[in-house]
């Protein structure tokens, strides 16, 4: 079979059977009303008591401010006004992406002293509207790359329910404008584990976890949020040399393995739909999005049921380390059953078949990416690995 022939049919099998998950999906747009509110409302964050909208202003350059909003009903909210103790009177500053833990830290990113300082995600603690003990938020997830000054930026941020773990982008800006001008030139996700109050340092297998998810030769992947267990990990990505977004879900059935594949939830060319935020409960999500009129508005969509493959499907193939400069370890649920392991190159070329094969010897391949296909009686699990 030729090889490109191969590869288009290989693409939908990490579609429909990436790591044997399900993915949630959702009903039909509402709109979010904000009693009180009379300007674009964008990066919305839902509390984990359910009971707080936080959003920012527009974020398209020049004060943008971080304000909040009380809950009347899933779908209405009365402007309450700015966060307090977040607001930068500097002119052209930006405030912005705002998240909380279950402990009341408050977490978001902020332009004020960069590039003086580069670590630009501030935290402190949220109270009756008011933001107390602020602090910058250090650690070895900011990227200080003396090849590209003064480009690197946490561009948004979220911590997870427990605030043990940091789900960021590092994004990279060319302030130059010469070459990625209003967006950045790369922008990809992380995860760092707290190690103090405002540090906190990227996991050792952060790439690895992502590996499904960053996409830097053709996407931006950006504004993620992850729900209280761990496992839905949603995120918005922007196609290159394009301006249409896509919300989307990757998911996994530990919260020690990486993400799938992702499944878009919502695209809507022209109107940039981004930054999905999952309530505590997960059964609805809150996003934003340009209106008729180009305002950007706020939007709910609920929980419907959760899609995928069948029940009898759900053991699970792993393939590990991802990124590996050798070895690379296959193992399944079901060790007793017979399994056929195979790699493809990005362009469909087979580069190595075995049957029941608990290791593929990479060593020998050239760096870059290539796709693992673990077939087992009636299941099969695909996923990208990264060979460096």
């Amino acid at each position: 079979m030729k090889p490109i022939l191969f590869f288009t049919i290989l693409l939908p099998l990490f579609c429909t059977d990436a790591f044997s998950q399900l993915y949630p999906t959702f009903g039909p747009e509402k709109k979010v009303t904000v009693t009180g509110l009379t300007f674009d409302a964008m990066e919305p964050f839902i509390s984990p008591d359910d009971n707080i909208l936080f959003f920012n202003s527009l974020n398209s350059g020049g004060n943008t401010n971080l304000y909040y909003a009380a809950k009347v009903n899933d779908t209405t909210f009365t402007y309450a006004g700015l966060v307090s103790g977040t607001f930068d009177p500097a002119p052209n500053h930006l405030d912005a992406v705002a998240s909380v833990d279950a402990s009341n830290n408050f977490f978001w990113t902020s332009l004020r002293d960069y590039p003086d300082q580069i670590a630009n995600l501030r935290r402190g603690t949220f109270s009756d509207g008011n933001v107390s003990g602020i602090s910058p938020v250090f650690g070895d997830f900011n990227i200080d790359d003396f090849n590209f000054p003064f480009g690197w930026l946490i561009m948004d941020a979220a911590i997870n329910y427990q605030g043990d773990l940091l789900y960021y982008t590092n994004a990279k800006f060319d302030f130059s404008n010469t070459t990625c001008v209003g967006i950045p030139c790369e922008a990809k996700l992380g995860v760092a584990a707290l190690v103090n109050d405002n540090t906190f340092n990227k996991l050792p297998d952060s790439d690895a976890i992502f590996a499904n998810v960053n996409d830097p030769e053709n996407y931006l992947v950006y504004a993620p949020q992850i729900t209280p267990d761990g496992l839905e990990l949603y995120y918005t990505r922007l196609l290159k040399n394009s301006v249409n977004t896509e919300i989307c879900v990757s998911v996994r059935t530990s919260a020690t393995e990486p993400f799938s594949l992702p499944s878009v939830i919502h695209a809507n060319p022209g109107f940039l739909p981004e930054a999905a935020s999952p309530s505590t409960d997960q059964q609805k999500i809150y996003y934003h999005q340009k209106d008729q009129s180009g305002v950007f508005r706020l939007y709910l969509r609920y929980r419907t049921q959760t899609a995928g493959v069948a029940e009898h499907a759900r053991k699970m193939a792993r393939a590990y380390p991802n990124p590996t400069s050798g070895l690379l370890n296959i193992s399944t649920d079901d060790a007793a059953a017979d399994i056929l392991v195979t790699v493809y190159s990005i362009v469909g070329q087979e580069m190595f078949s075995a049957p029941n094969a608990t290791s593929v010897d990479m060593s020998h391949f050239a760096a870059g990416l290539y796709y693992v296909v673990i077939s087992q009686d009636n299941n099969t699990w695909t996923g990208k690995i990264i060979k460096q």
